[in-house]
């Protein structure tokens, strides 16, 4: 019979992708490690990882048992889940990773609803909150450094979630056009009045860094509208892009999420052909019922809708 601690250890390399590192993160040594393998394969009865040159590869037989360990351990974890919630209260540590815009403008919401939500009788829930982004985030999810994530996903760039994650949709955030005041009035756009974006082919761009995905989803956007971006400045700090729209050095493209407040001085436009970065709340399967988990997603529905265009979570 397989046992389940053995199938969790290989589930942590496949994630982790060596056997030091699943070592590290299992709390235990590396040839601890390589000896519970050893007695799966004996109790698969195949090998279920394989040496290529100096990397530690799943055979066929280690990804097949790997899909199962996502449904087997979901399930404990579901298990798990419900027995806490039947014992009641909301306590303990979450760990939670949020992009940059979520983390400036839903998570202070989220602190406040919770600080309200507890009194000196209730069980505290303590929040610890890393700044990533999506993709990183969406890794820790997967090694089990995080219990909540939020990411991001954009019309013209969808995104991949790990197959053992449940996700669900908190908001939809346009994305505008800034321009300075002058350069609207230039292209005869009133505040707010939705813009061409093939217009602004000869404009100077500034856009986030190359590691953002908002990059990307410039470039594409503005490929669809015929035409590459002259970037003149790249910075991964909105309000830095913003600024500098302020002065006319160039225009931009942010989720009006990212968008810092006060933005006095820039002039904001929806597209018209619009482009929509949609906000998910991600957990990893069987988690979402976990009385702290389900708490903290609560709250953070609640951030969302205050904040709006609300969309209706997804509940499958």
């Amino acid at each position: 019979m397989l046992d389940v601690r053995r199938l969790r250890m290989l589930q942590h390399l496949a994630a982790y992708g060596t056997i030091a590192a699943t070592a590290d993160a299992l709390h235990l040594t590396g040839p601890a490690v390589s000896q519970q393998l050893a007695v799966l394969e004996r109790e698969a009865g195949v090998p279920v990882v394989e040496k290529r040159g100096r990397t530690l590869c799943l055979t066929p037989a280690g990804e097949l048992l790997v899909a199962h360990a996502e449904v087997i351990l979901g399930d404990l974890a579901a298990a798990e889940s419900d027995l806490a919630a039947l014992r009641g209260g909301h306590h303990g540590v979450l760990r939670v990773a949020a992009f940059a815009s979520a983390a400036r403008t839903l998570l202070p919401r989220v602190y406040r609803l919770l600080a309200q939500h507890e009194d000196e009788s209730a069980p505290t829930l303590t929040l610890r909150l890393d700044e990533q982004e999506p993709d990183q985030a969406l890794e820790a999810l997967q090694k089990h450094r995080a219990d909540v994530v939020l990411a991001h996903s954009y019309s013209v760039l969808p995104r991949n979630f790990p197959q053992n994650s449940r996700q669900d949709v908190l908001m939809d955030d346009p994305v505008l056009l800034c321009l300075h005041p002058d350069r609207a009035r230039s292209l005869g756009l009133s505040p707010g009045q939705p813009a061409d974006l093939a217009r602004l082919a000869d404009a100077p761009w500034l856009t986030p860094g190359l590691e953002a995905s908002c990059y990307e989803m410039i470039q594409r956007a503005c490929g669809a509208a015929g035409f590459v971006p002259d970037i003149r400045v790249r910075s991964s700090d909105f309000s830095v892009l913003v600024a500098l729209v302020a002065v006319d050095a160039g225009v931009a493209l942010a989720p009006r999420l990212a968008i810092p407040e006060p933005h006095d001085g820039v002039s904001l436009h929806p597209l018209l052909a619009p482009v929509t970065r949609t906000i998910f709340s991600v957990v990893r399967f069987g988690t979402a019922r976990n009385p702290a988990v389900h708490l903290f997603r609560t709250l953070l529905e609640q951030a969302a809708a205050q904040h709006g265009p609300a969309h209706q979570p997804d509940q499958t």
